[in-house]
């Protein structure tokens, strides 16, 4: 294993930890393909065949989400109303929750003392959001490799509110 991925698996230990700390379960196990994760407010499950780096990108993110769906009941809903062919300000509405939830995950990161990872986030972020977005243009999931991108701008970190984690229906991750 090289150090970088030694430095992204102590990373992914640490922010496995300030999850937990909120009172949210964190599972590695067999997740449904092609999805590379599952959350259902009160539980993150990450899929043992990610590689380390996709690991700790879905836990952060799907903290975001988590953390979304125990405090605004609306988002326990928009994958109904983000769909192909969605009007605009669905869409909008979908690429606000999306990035609000790594700035959610961006203040873990900083909570778990993992630090020099805003621009990985914030890149993760755009490579999400251009991977979904074609999705909802188009129909069709596109290549992941192919929505890979960086140097996009930082973002700013979101301030965690409190929230009680409770069990709703889950929802995959790409």
């Amino acid at each position: 294993m090289s150090k970088t991925d030694l430095t992204v698996k102590a990373d992914l230990r640490r922010v496995r930890d300030r999850v937990e700390s909120y009172g949210v379960r964190v599972y590695v196990g067999d997740v449904r393909d092609p999805n590379t994760g599952t959350f259902d407010g009160a539980e993150i499950g990450i899929d043992w065949a990610n590689d380390v780096e996709t690991s700790l990108f879905v836990l952060t993110h799907l903290f975001g989400h988590t953390v979304q769906w125990n405090t605004v009941a609306s988002y326990r809903t928009i994958d109904a109303r983000a769909v192909p062919g969605a009007p605009a300000e669905i869409i909008e509405e979908a690429r606000l929750y999306e990035k609000n939830a790594s700035r959610l995950g961006m203040t873990l990161l900083h909570e778990a003392g993992v630090t020099g990872r805003d621009q990985w986030i914030s890149d993760w972020w755009a490579s999400d959001w251009r991977y979904l977005s074609s999705y909802y243009a188009t129909g069709k999931l596109p290549d992941w490799q192919s929505c890979r991108s960086s140097g996009h701008p930082l973002f700013t970190p979101m301030a965690i509110p409190p929230f009680t984690p409770t069990r709703y229906p889950p929802r995959y991750a790409f």
